[in-house]
């Protein structure tokens, strides 16, 4: 087992906070549902064979080394991107099946929550935190 730390560049993961967004706002405005289909399938790339494309071809137009760029922690950032993928999938299904209103709520709330990582307060990384504070304190009784 290694004891490497996996990260990701700051750059990769405001460029896939970007296109989760933009996405979202596109799907939204034009009222076309099927447009969620692409952040998704782009998630689950990245969660099930470590293959983002988004991010692969950000990286080809980083000009500095990648360990040069802030990094990010790569556990977290997978977290977040179940919850994003797991939101987008809702938000699909439910436009899907006519239910708009639920729609909107889970598709607003992954377009705001990667707006405001790209503002910088991470959502997902705060309720990661919650929750293994939570975990912890229930070990100590």
């Amino acid at each position: 087992m290694s004891d490497k730390i996996r990260s990701i560049p700051r750059p990769l993961v405001r460029t896939n906070q970007w296109f989760i967004f933009l996405s979202v706002v596109t799907a939204l405005s034009t009222r076309q549902a099927w447009i969620l289909s692409v952040p998704l399938v782009v998630g689950l790339l990245g969660l099930l064979f470590n293959f983002n494309p988004v991010m692969r071809i950000a990286k080809l137009f980083l000009k500095k080394e990648l360990s040069a760029y802030i990094p990010e922690d790569h556990a977290q950032q997978q977290f977040n991107q179940l919850i994003a993928v797991v939101c987008l999938g809702f938000g699909l299904i439910s436009f899907l099946l006519d239910w708009n209103v639920a729609g909107y709520i889970f598709t607003v709330m992954v377009g705001l929550a990667s707006f405001i990582a790209i503002l910088g307060f991470c959502i997902g990384c705060f309720i990661l935190y919650q929750w293994k504070q939570y975990n912890y304190r229930r070990s100590l009784h």
